[in-house]
């Protein structure tokens, strides 16, 4: 590389507010995030026009601190990346149009980057990536299997047919009167348990790289109603592991089953719920049994953060791709390759 790319990346498409300077797409010089966690809390879940206002009230600070950490000026910035979708569509256009504000003042392209694309480079940012790859993005809002052959080619091969991963945790936490987001809470008490609840596994037809959650919390609501009317008493830990235990078999039958397949060099991890230490202890075992090359990113990097969108903007720079001050928040964005 003849000349460092440093890349100012700012991320807003749901209850974080975040901005970072990376370099190269590989290192972080400074990473800052305004979480909205304590905001949400009361109301058990993500309140949009409350996400929007914070964002109001912490863009400009967030993006001040993160030049401040990597103390460097506007002029030895190279792009500025942003998340433009998917997401909540106020939220994003906090993000969208500060970015849009940012490079007009300073005369610096700017570019729109996928949300899911942020989390998967997140992973670039601690290990380099070897292709072909396959990953695993499951968070609050996703849970997809991605083929990539290469930087830029995204392949979705499987997806969410309703619930993501995460909304479904949350949903399963709020009934067993678990704080939000409940899926550290879940998973911490799935761990307590010693008679988990046999709740089904949901493969969907044979073949399928497809997940379906809402099946599963279903039947752990009928469960707790019908102990409820039978004056019966509920274990929380049973039904966190129970439900846990679902979810971690299927989502690691499937991973390794599509990695197989696809012959993959390498498999890496994105999003919130990757944080999730019993889905992790899956996932490690099974590809160490099958000597694939298995990677999560620190556990810092699987939320939503800034420096995974300037990790991805990096190699859309790289690759000629521009945006421009027409650009809008997309909450409804599909992935597409940037090849």
């Amino acid at each position: 590389m003849n000349e460092d790319i440093y890349v100012l990346g700012i991320e807003t498409s749901c209850d974080e507010t975040a901005a970072s300077v990376v370099k190269n797409g590989t290192e972080i010089i400074s990473n800052v995030v305004a979480s909205q966690i304590e905001s949400h809390k009361r109301f058990g879940g993500v309140v949009p026009e409350i996400a929007s206002r914070h964002h109001v009230e912490q863009i400009t600070l967030v993006i001040e601190e993160a030049l401040q950490q990597a103390e460097m000026t506007p002029t030895g910035l190279s792009a500025v990346a942003v998340t433009e979708g998917p997401g909540l569509v106020g939220a994003l256009l906090i993000g969208v149009n500060a970015a849009k504000a940012f490079a007009f003042a300073h005369q610096l392209p700017i570019i729109g980057v996928h949300h899911i694309a942020g989390h998967i480079y997140a992973n670039r940012l601690a290990q380099e990536m070897e292709f072909p790859l396959l990953a695993l993005v499951i968070s609050g809002g996703h849970t997809e299997l991605v083929y990539m052959k290469e930087h830029g080619h995204f392949e979705v091969i499987g997806e969410t047919r309703d619930d993501a991963a995460g909304e479904a945790y949350d949903k399963v936490a709020r009934t067993l009167n678990l704080p939000y987001p409940g899926g550290p809470h879940i998973d911490r008490l799935a761990h307590e348990s010693t008679n988990p609840v046999d709740f089904p596994r949901v493969w969907l037809e044979e073949g399928s790289y497809d997940f379906s959650f809402s099946g599963l919390k279903s039947s752990v609501l009928n469960y707790m109603h019908n102990a409820a009317q039978r004056g019966e008493q509920v274990k929380p830990e049973d039904v966190a592991a129970g439900f846990q235990n679902s979810v971690v078999e299927v989502v690691t039958a499937k991973t390794l089953k599509a990695a197989d397949q696809y012959k993959v060099r390498q498999v890496i991890a994105a999003g919130g719920v990757a944080a999730n230490k019993g889905l992790r202890a899956s996932l490690e075992k099974e590809f160490t049994e099958k000597g694939i090359p298995f990677f999560i990113p620190p556990l810092r990097l699987c939320t939503d953060n800034a420096a995974m969108i300037a990790a991805a903007g990096t190699v859309m720079f790289e690759k000629g791709i521009r945006g421009n001050m027409a650009m809008n928040g997309r909450p409804g964005m599909e992935m597409a390759s940037w090849i």
